[in-house]
């Protein structure tokens, strides 16, 4: 199963892309999507509605090159700004179409919840999280990932390990869900 991680930002979004099979993860691919950089010639920053299209194209890109399963996306939760706050649930529902318009199911996580699943604290720092996924996904030491790419794989990790209970029990057996996803089996 291949789970794409999502960090959603209205500047910087994460993504992280993971294989799970034999009670192991691979890292695929990580890294970000930069949509709020200033153009060279003017020194603007792009408007927010076409760094949302771009985040939507960018994560179309990754779901045609990888095929994932699933798709995992951090909840925005909190903030001290309203405007903020808004900006990045839109840049969230940007990627979450992308999957969705593909028929690729969306999970969300609270930040917590993805800090819990991996570092075992719901009050990690970044830094502790990376280190985590960094771990978890045996990456070569001097392999330096950006906060953002780690975050959005730490989506996906949680995901793996706590969320896929949550997706297949709303079926009652193999042939429900199989009846619901034909496509799926082979």
């Amino acid at each position: 199963m291949i789970i794409l991680g999502i960090d959603p930002g209205s500047n910087i979004t994460g993504f992280g892309i993971v294989e799970t099979g034999e009670g192991q993860e691979r890292l695929l691919e990580s890294g970000v999507i930069r949509v709020g950089k200033p153009d060279k010639d003017t020194g603007m920053a792009p408007e927010h509605v076409l760094r949302l299209k771009s985040i939507h194209e960018a994560v179309t890109e990754l779901i045609e090159e990888f095929k994932p399963d699933l798709c995992a996306v951090e909840m925005p939760i909190y903030g001290k700004n309203p405007q903020s706050m808004l900006k990045l649930g839109r840049a969230q529902a940007a990627a979450m179409l992308a999957a969705l318009n593909r028929q690729i199911p969306v999970t969300e996580y609270t930040p917590k919840e993805v800090k819990k699943a991996v570092t075992g604290s719901g009050n990690a720092s970044k830094e502790q999280v990376r280190f985590m996924v960094e771990t978890m996904l045996q990456m070569r030491q001097g392999m330096s990932i950006t906060l953002d790419a780690s975050d959005a794989l730490a989506v996906a990790l949680c995901h793996i390990h706590r969320g896929a209970s949550r997706s297949v029990a709303a079926y009652k057996n193999w042939e429900a869900f199989a009846r619901a996803h034909p496509d799926r089996i082979t």
